[in-house]
């Protein structure tokens, strides 16, 4: 696609989903076009209290960890109790699965699977915040406050009605998000994505008069005198015999 191969078009964008192998394939192309985002393995985050479903909770996390062994499945609750409920419930869940996903899920869980215990919902929206995970569920009574807290993530599902696997699959949400703490600074693909974006600039001789003293300064404060004397030029031109301040 990126060189034309099959319509004679070289793409000058490549976006979309992928195993690591389109990934690292991206990876290798970027700079000679353009991509949507490097995407590492998928992760999963759920913020949980008290009011949750042990059994849904620790489901949703398994049901990531199988997509690889190197998936994170994060779990930040205010609830010891919750915390230890879904321990409990992974590795029979995990054990459940076909031999494939099993053995996927287990090397997740166990190497990159966390429960993080805050103090309070305030604590818990600070961690979600810094690890800025690519799917976050909800699973509170204050589901609303956390919608309207929350900064950093690829995608929120709202409410224990509302699993990743359905945006996975079928619900009808961009998938292609952010991942390894991309959502930082980035939200998932859009149609901005295919936007370029470019600007123009136009000015009148009389504005010369400012912009060209300042241009003139700085460059050669910078020592760019090849830069300082295009403005020169034109205030020579612009306005002759009038006396500038144009060195550094």
């Amino acid at each position: 696609m990126a060189f034309g191969l099959f319509t004679n078009k070289p793409a000058r964008i490549l976006v979309g989903p992928g195993n690591k192998f389109v990934a690292e394939a991206k990876r290798l192309l970027f700079g000679s076009v353009g991509i949507d985002m490097f995407a590492g393995p998928t992760e999963i985050a759920i913020i949980a209290d008290d009011t949750a479903d042990a059994d849904m909770v620790a489901e949703d996390l398994v049901s990531q960890a199988e997509h690889g062994f190197d998936s994170p499945a994060w779990l930040i609750t205010t609830s010891q109790q919750l915390a230890d409920d879904v321990i409990a419930r992974m590795p029979r869940l995990i054990n459940a699965l076909p031999d494939i996903a099993q053995s996927a899920a287990e090397a997740a869980w166990r190497d990159y699977g966390e429960i993080v215990l805050c103090d309070s919902d305030e604590e818990a929206a600070l961690v979600s915040d810094d690890y800025a995970a690519e799917h976050l569920e909800l699973h509170t009574a204050k589901n609303g406050w956390y919608t309207d807290r929350l900064k950093n993530y690829g995608s929120l599902f709202i409410g224990e009605e509302t699993t990743v696997t359905y945006g996975d699959k079928c619900s009808g949400t961009n998938h292609i998000l952010p991942t390894k703490g991309a959502a930082h600074y980035t939200g998932g693909l859009s149609v901005h994505k295919y936007i370029k974006v470019v600007t123009t600039q136009r000015m009148t001789k009389e504005a010369n008069r400012e912009v060209g003293q300042a241009a003139a300064r700085i460059s050669r404060l910078e020592g760019m005198e090849g830069h300082a004397r295009a403005a020169d030029i034109r205030l020579r031109k612009y306005f002759p015999g009038e006396n500038f301040e144009t060195s550094a």
